[in-house]
């Protein structure tokens, strides 16, 4: 089968993946490989990209969709199923009410972005448990990390990322984010040239965050400081590469 042809974009995603993959001995033999996809344009990548390296590695994992649909629109994921048919995606795509509870009376102590997390993050664990997925794969990007980062920093006063290859339940389970080291500048790109059919978020609470927040205040440190944004890209990646490369 002829190579496909990439643009710049769908290439720097799939070599950085490959990159993260490589480095932190993200996956193994046989894995099987839980996508969670919300429809974004981050996680829609993340799935086009590990089906991508499904042809590069030199063994076989196997990729599951799971989209939980928040509660806002029912119909909102509809493009979703086609297209998983059409690339022999097995998937998991199941109706909450995880939005609407979060910005209701039922939510009474945390955000709205808090509890809704929450409940996604609990319900995929258990979907995991399920399905004896030994990986689920997130499609946080490097502007994501650098956002945690200052977040955690302003905040709780923690020095703390997001992780590469985390394990949980006794390494039984691996939380992976294979494009932590892809800028979205190329994920947003990379979506448009491959056609994918990504939905936008109907959350209330959507660019009105504190994560939302932060990304503001970092647009005008990059103003403010010749070449601040590669160099904050590049170090809290090249930071948390080093973090998750197993020890020789």
């Amino acid at each position: 089968m002829a190579r496909e042809k990439r643009s710049f974009a769908q290439e720097v995603c799939v070599k950085s993946a490959g990159k993260a993959m490589q480095q932190s001995a993200m996956l193994f033999p046989g894995a099987r490989v839980g996508v969670a996809v919300s429809g974004g344009v981050d996680s829609f990548v993340l799935l086009q990209t590990l089906l991508l390296r499904q042809r590069i590695v030199p063994f076989s994992f196997s990729l599951m969709a799971i989209h939980l649909n928040p509660g806002f629109d029912p119909h909102s994921h509809a493009a979703l199923l086609p297209w998983l048919t059409a690339h022999g995606v097995a998937g998991h795509i199941e109706m909450t009410s995880y939005g609407p509870d979060a910005h209701s009376e039922l939510n009474k102590k945390r955000s709205a972005c808090f509890r809704c997390a929450w409940q996604r993050r609990k319900r995929l664990f258990e979907l995991a448990a399920q399905y004896k997925l030994t990986h689920l794969a997130f499609g946080h990007n490097a502007d994501d990390l650098v956002h945690t980062f200052f977040m955690n920093l302003c905040q709780n006063g923690r020095v703390d990322g997001m992780s590469m290859n985390e394990p949980f339940f006794g390494g039984k389970l691996h939380m992976i984010r294979p494009l932590l080291l892809t800028e979205k500048i190329y994920i947003i790109a990379a979506a448009r040239q491959w056609n994918l059919p990504i939905w936008g978020n109907p959350c209330p609470s959507a660019g009105n965050s504190k994560r939302s927040d932060m990304a503001e205040t970092l647009t005008h440190l990059y103003g403010s400081y010749k070449d601040a944004r590669r160099c904050i890209m590049n170090g809290l990646t090249r930071w948390q590469l080093e973090k998750n490369t197993p020890a020789q």
